[in-house]
């Protein structure tokens, strides 16, 4: 049985409202979290309050909006371009499709990859967060790594860190654009992307000062629940993959941020 952890806290709207943003955090190594996200999907569509859906897993600018909801997956990764090799679509997929087939349109949200590399040379994005989420920030991206990136590397990959919620949060905006109250746009992200106190929800009162938000974290069974979330569910874990491992035995490469503007 599904367990459900609220926390009061950190903005909660009060029962019965209806939300305009939900930002769902998981891990991406975490086939259930996939799953809970589809299940929100179908949930909302039976509902007929799904408007539209934003993804991590795919760049700013790529959308399905003109698709029919009987559009073939083949249509739909090439309507979104689709990188496989960085999310798997098996993963993914049926995700994208629920909202699909539910006549919504998924839009990707992501930071295109030229624009990532100029942001890490960027220091302005520095600013445009406040000082204790920078902190935690720091040590995300410091852990993400797995201790691998020099303290001299980590403000620029902060910068990028920070871009790519600035674009989740502007392409959320967008994708609110005319839905009526009591529907939804969901956003699919990594749970520091959607935290309220390192991601996307600092960024969106500039895009969308009206916009209703709700953050839902997504954690296995044994993890630590992480904050800046209105809600926490509980999943089973999945299968273990030590990342850390992997880096240490591939190796991780040298940040060169491009030369400052």
């Amino acid at each position: 049985m599904r367990r459900i952890w609220w926390i009061l806290c950190m903005g909660l709207a009060a029962p019965g409202w209806a939300q305009t943003a939900w930002l769902l955090g998981e891990l991406h190594d975490q086939p259930e979290h996939q799953r809970q996200a589809e299940l929100i999907v179908h949930e909302l569509a039976a509902q007929g309050r799904l408007w539209a859906l934003v993804l991590e897993m795919a760049e700013r600018g790529r959308q399905t909006q003109g698709l029919p909801p009987e559009a073939t997956e083949a249509q739909v990764r090439q309507a979104l371009a689709w990188q496989d090799a960085a999310w798997p679509w098996a993963a993914y997929g049926p995700v994208v499709m629920a909202a699909v087939r539910a006549g919504a349109t998924v839009y990707g949200g992501n930071l295109p990859r030229p624009r990532l590399r100029e942001a890490m040379s960027q220091p302005e994005w520095e600013a445009s967060v406040p000082a204790a989420a920078h902190r935690r920030l720091l040590a995300a991206v410091h852990d993400g790594h797995c201790g691998l990136v020099s303290q001299a590397q980590l403000p620029a990959l902060v910068r990028m860190q920070i871009a790519r919620d600035d674009a989740l949060a502007a392409t959320v905006a967008a994708a609110a654009h005319g839905a009526a109250p009591e529907t939804v746009v969901l956003l699919l992200t990594g749970a520091v992307h959607a935290s309220r106190a390192t991601g996307v929800p600092l960024h969106l009162p500039r895009h969308a000062p009206a916009l209703r938000l709700r953050t839902t974290a997504f954690v296995p069974e044994g993890a630590m629940p992480p904050e800046g979330f209105d809600e926490v569910r509980i999943t089973p874990a999945g299968p273990f993959r030590d990342h850390c491992a992997e880096l240490r035995a591939r190796g991780m490469p040298a940040i060169t941020p491009p030369a400052s503007r």
